[in-house]
């Protein structure tokens, strides 16, 4: 179930929801938030994102909805 951005938690593995130029989807990639923004999980590289949702990552597998609309999950 997909949470406000509001309420991400520090220091944990994420997937994220992003409202872009092409609209609204997920990102393939887990993401960390911490006191100066978000980082790539895996990369530790900055991420220059503006998240709506988050979610738990599920590691060791494809995120539940990759790369589709929010709209299109449970």
């Amino acid at each position: 179930m997909w949470k406000p951005i509001s309420s991400a938690p520090f220091g944990r593995e994420l997937e994220l929801a992003v409202f872009d130029e092409d609209g609204e989807h997920t990102l393939v990639f887990p993401c960390i938030k911490e006191r100066e923004g978000w980082r790539n999980a895996a990369s530790r590289s900055r991420v220059d994102i503006h998240p709506t949702h988050w979610r738990d990552w599920i590691p060791d597998g494809i995120p539940a909805n990759s790369g589709k609309f929010l709209g299109d999950s449970p």
